[in-house]
């Protein structure tokens, strides 16, 4: 549904961009509507890393999106962040193509050769490099620059602050970081777990956990799920369930311990950090999830936008409200939030 009061982006946020996700035209509309500077999207095929079943866009949702945004003063990236088979790349080449002739802003890219296809095929084409390419340090971010024309890279979500400043100190590229959303443990674009138990790599097939390997049974023990018949977790009565990820499930560990022995359920919320993100020279703040609801892109996007602002105009007296916080944690993983490795109090 459209907003009857679309929130206002004012000139001075262009200084950091807020990038919010769009697994759906209602969703786009949401964040576009709720003073998102940006959204990113993809087709509804193994090209794009959120290719969930009844999620993402056709040719004309895309075009409507397009308009939509543009009209409004936000830009639309797509997200092409999987690697195409050696068997075949035509439908990634393709994808792309369709990219420039729906006139999206930029295109999100992880695999070397759609960028070389990219900068050969369409010179202007602006190219971001997505966290799927697994871009840690600067030489490797300057290294898709000198090669392909790469004008911004998405960091994966396992540096520190103090990494994230030093890859900003020594490139010219620009640099997104994740804000809010679903906390990846690894290094985005390596990971084997997925496809270690599917068979499927959410690096070509677009999605980990694909919903066809995924499974819920109630039995004596309480509710079970199972992803291609591996127990993932089990739940007692009024207990939240989760997605199923391998990464985010409970084992047992040793004889008589069982826990989240990877990762927790819990959302990344970056919100008291945004004076250190603008200080060091962060050009994008990046919300997650495209697999989640149009009310939960509102939702976060308000937040955002609101706290962007606030801190734009005065960081030195920015601080982040309680209801602010309360509202994330309303939509967070497990109701709960974490810094991840932004902060690392051992160090």
């Amino acid at each position: 549904m459209e907003s009857l009061n679309p929130i206002a982006v004012p000139p001075e946020a262009t200084a950091l961009e807020l990038v919010c996700p769009a697994g759906s035209l209602p969703a786009l509309k949401a964040a576009v509507d709720n003073g998102a500077n940006c959204v990113y999207l993809g087709l509804r095929d193994a090209t794009n890393a959120r290719n969930f079943a009844g999620l993402n866009f056709d040719e004309a949702a895309i075009a409507s999106g397009i308009c939509y945004a543009h009209e409004r003063g936000c830009k639309v990236f797509m997200a092409l962040n999987t690697y195409p088979q050696a068997s075949d790349p035509a439908p990634w080449r393709s994808a792309l193509d369709k990219a420039v002739d729906l006139g999206v802003d930029a295109v999100i890219l992880a695999d070397p050769g759609l960028m070389h296809y990219a900068a050969q095929r369409h010179p202007q084409l602006r190219m971001h490099l997505s966290v799927q390419g697994s871009a840690t340090n600067y030489e490797a971010i300057n290294f898709y620059r000198e090669q392909f024309g790469i004008v911004r890279a998405v960091l994966p979500r396992v540096l520190s602050m103090e990494q994230v400043r030093q890859v900003i100190d020594k490139t010219p590229v620009e640099i997104e970081v994740f804000g809010f959303g679903s906390l990846c443990v690894m290094v985005e674009g390596r990971c084997a777990l997925s496809s270690y138990v599917t068979g499927e790599s959410p690096n070509t097939h677009g999605v980990c956990s694909p919903p066809k390997a995924v499974r819920w049974q109630e039995t004596p023990q309480g509710r079970e799920s199972r992803l291609n018949g591996v127990l993932i977790d089990r739940y007692a009565p009024g207990e939240n369930a989760g997605y199923p990820t391998l990464c985010k499930g409970r084992f047992d560990v040793g004889d008589d311990e069982n826990y989240y022995a990877i990762e927790e359920p819990t959302s990344l919320n970056t919100l008291e950090l945004l004076p250190q993100l603008l200080k060091i020279g962060v050009r994008a703040i990046k919300i997650e999830g495209r697999q989640r609801s149009p009310a939960y892109v509102a939702q976060v996007t308000r937040v955002w936008r609101e706290a962007m602002d606030q801190c734009l105009a005065n960081p030195h007296r920015y601080a982040p409200k309680t209801t602010w916080m309360a509202s994330l944690d309303q939509v967070a993983e497990g109701q709960q939030h974490t810094l991840g490795a932004y902060h690392r109090p051992w160090k």
